[in-house]
């Protein structure tokens, strides 16, 4: 076991409410910096000192869904979380308990052919473990009698989970970046990263000469207890993003993805040789330190559970000694983790550094 597994977060380091409800905006929250073993902090309104010209910011485009619907199976109260739509009409869910307080808890996946009556009339039926696994697995395959984006928009919710204090309005988990897509598509999970950039802050960064390259990524629904790893998602990478990022690195610019979803995307359009290609379809990618990264320099990212698997992907990206010396420094000054908590800058090392950790205390 190394530190960085022995590592625990308390309870009260987890963001309860959106930051406009603690402070002054959604900018309002703090941004780790790593550089190799060398650790500052920082407001996230300095972004703009910490990125140069010609730096590219890739986002992800993503809506987030009200993908959250009370249903009954068996005369029991079960919360439907509507996760992936596939190729085929059927969606991928997890049924999960109700706790009384507006969250929920895991319930075992299954059995094939359970029905859930949702509101309007409609029901779903299950018919398969995601992916072939096990009969008690999280998430399957279900037929849903009505077109589930109509569904959502009238009975949904956007996903809590019990660390949370209360229910937000779907405005609260969608960034700066998000647009509507015409077949009611979107992620069933916010894509975080992004959430605390305002337009203000937007434009600072363009006038200091950073360019955003769009992308998208449907996120499914996290494993918010188990931690496994990402099942496969839907994206697109566009041409123009390709050609932003590839003249980006020919010119000498770092590319940063805001959020793991953009470095899954972004990583799965990338060949072996280092360039990206327009491309769009199922990535089931899995960003680890064997395989490494192909394009990404940099990631702003949140701060992530110790046991999560997102931690390979910042490990390829920065490596496991920045995380050692980063995670310990958030520990020990208070950061918020979550989905409306600080964040993790990860960029480059721009020369040699000592062994030991350094950190540049406010």
């Amino acid at each position: 076991m190394t530190a960085l597994d022995a590592l625990t977060v308390p309870a009260e380091l987890s963001a309860r409410v959106p930051a406009e409800q603690r402070g002054a905006g959604r900018d309002d929250v703090r941004m780790l910096v790593s550089r190799g073993r060398e650790v500052s902090h920082h407001a996230f309104r300095e972004l703009p000192e910490q990125l140069r010209a010609g730096d590219v910011l890739v986002v992800n485009t993503s809506a987030t869904l009200p993908a959250a619907v009370n249903g009954r199976t068996g005369g029991a109260r079960v919360v439907v979380h509507f996760s992936t739509r596939g190729d085929d009409g059927r969606w991928a869910v997890e049924l999960r308990h109700p706790d009384g307080t507006g969250a929920t808890v895991p319930r075992r996946g299954g059995p094939t052919g359970t029905v859930v009556h949702l509101p309007g009339g409609s029901r779903l039926v299950l018919q398969e473990p995601l992916g072939g696994a096990a009969a008690g697995a999280r998430l399957w395959w279900a037929r849903v009698s009505t077109e589930v984006p109509g569904l959502l928009r009238r009975y949904g919710r956007p996903i809590r989970y019990g660390y949370t204090e209360r229910d937000q309005p779907l405005s609260a988990y969608q960034t700066v970046f998000a647009v509507q897509a015409p077949d009611g598509s979107g992620s069933a999970e916010m894509p975080s990263a992004a959430r605390p950039f305002t337009p203000r802050l937007v434009a600072a960064l363009v006038r200091r000469g950073v360019q955003f390259a769009p992308l998208t990524l449907h996120t499914g629904v996290a494993s918010a207890e188990a931690y496994e790893p990402p099942y496969p998602e839907r994206f697109e990478v566009p041409r123009t993003t390709a050609w932003l990022v590839n003249a980006a690195r020919a010119a000498g610019g770092r590319v940063i993805a805001v959020g793991t979803t953009a470095v899954r995307a972004l990583e799965s359009s990338a060949g072996a040789d280092g360039v990206v290609r327009p491309a769009a379809g199922w990535t089931d990618l899995v960003v680890t330190p064997q395989r490494g990264v192909r394009v990404v320099d940099g990631l702003l990212t949140g701060l992530h559970e110790p046991a999560a698997s997102h931690l390979l992907m910042l490990e390829a990206v920065a490596g496991r000694a920045a995380l050692q010396c980063a995670y310990p420094e958030a520990l020990r000054h208070g950061y918020l983790w979550h989905e409306f908590g600080d964040v993790h800058l990860l960029l480059p090392e721009t020369e040699s550094h000592a062994l030991n950790c350094r950190s540049n205390d406010w």
